[in-house]
């Protein structure tokens, strides 16, 4: 094993929830990620979607019991000395497939141990089949990785967006009623109201994101800011681009990402001539969809993209049916998700 140290540190983290073009959902989940020498450990396990056993929606008592065991104070919930690092995001069956790991403490008994990485659907791993050859092992200094996890102890909610709750304002009622069964079927709480006057400063401070329909004048928009600014609240603003569920969700999810661009795996969308430009910061699988009005307002989808991309920016060439008159493209890997208008 290496003598080399590996840095340890945790960061707020989301999976996007949305409405997908098969009329599934796909849950929003917020949970706090290890930070691997200063880059997301999940960002290393290549095309993979799934969240850390720190996620906000766990119970306290069961979210306590997964930081002391990552701190060796608890017994390995897996044959072999193996933890859970990460597994599926919409149950917490092993069934569906986890990533896992040894922990232990390094040879001076301090220091602590993250090796044998593997993918795992049974209560034993097999390492030569379903083995991360290329990760780990990591050594941590004990004294950094036990501050880091201890912070979690005294304030479990602390590291974890809290912000998980949207205010709908618009015209009208029957899209807004749409978006917010959709937004709770996801896992993200949604209100619905004209303006914020008369709503306690302490409520006001527990919307992430205000969501504003296309009817909504700026007059309206900016006493609605203002409101939110005099209860010191700083919600992300959404500009609803048009009455489509799936984008507006998509919209919303986007904003609700408030984690610094370099723990993203998507970064850039923009769509414009017929093509759309994108920017990645680790493999990953990347989704494309187009939502199209048409002159009688109806909404039409497409499915432009799915393939695997490396790092870097990327140029896609786009459908012209799929893209031409009222239309917006929604950019969906593991974990992210951006919205672009398609500019003329």
């Amino acid at each position: 094993m290496s003598a080399a140290y590996a840095t340890f540190g945790l960061a707020p983290a989301m999976r996007a929830g949305g409405v997908l073009t098969n009329g599934d959902y796909q849950v929003h989940r917020d949970f706090v990620d290890f930070i691997v020498n200063g880059r997301p450990l999940l960002f290393q396990l290549c095309d993979l979607d799934a969240v850390s056993p720190l996620a906000s929606d766990i119970p306290p008592a069961i979210f306590t019991d997964h930081v002391k065991s990552l701190l060796l104070e608890a017994e390995a919930p897996l044959p072999q000395g193996r933890y859970v690092i990460y597994g599926c995001p919409e149950c917490e069956g092993l069934e569906c497939g986890a990533v896992t790991a040894v922990i232990e403490h390094g040879d001076d008994g301090d220091d602590y141990v993250w090796r044998d990485f593997a993918w795992q659907t049974e209560e034993q791993a097999d390492l030569e089949l379903n083995g991360y050859h290329g990760i780990g092992p990591f050594r941590f200094h004990g004294a950094e990785y036990r501050a880091a996890l201890g912070q979690l102890l005294t304030a479990p909610a602390a590291p974890v967006p809290s912000g998980r709750r949207v205010l709908l304002i618009g015209a009208r009622v029957a899209v807004l009623a749409k978006l917010a069964a959709a937004l709770r079927t996801i896992g993200v709480g949604a209100e619905i109201t004209q303006d914020a006057s008369g709503v306690p400063a302490e409520e006001l401070r527990t919307y992430g994101a205000v969501a504003f329909g296309r009817a909504v004048e700026e007059p309206q928009r900016a006493l609605v800011r203002r409101q939110f600014a005099q209860a010191g609240a700083d919600p992300a603003y959404v500009d609803g681009l048009a009455p489509i569920i799936p984008l507006l969700v998509a919209q919303i999810e986007a904003a609700l990402d408030r984690s610094p661009q370099e723990q993203r795996r998507l970064t850039r969308l923009v769509a414009a001539d017929g093509e759309a430009g994108l920017e990645v910061t680790s493999t990953c699988r990347v989704q494309l969809t187009a939502y199209r009005l048409d002159r009688l307002y109806r909404t039409h989808t497409h499915d432009l993209f799915d393939e695997v991309l490396g790092p870097g920016r990327h140029r896609i060439p786009l459908d012209s049916k799929a893209t031409k008159g009222e239309s917006f493209v929604v950019a969906r890997t593991t974990g992210s998700v951006l919205v672009a208008p398609m500019a003329r």
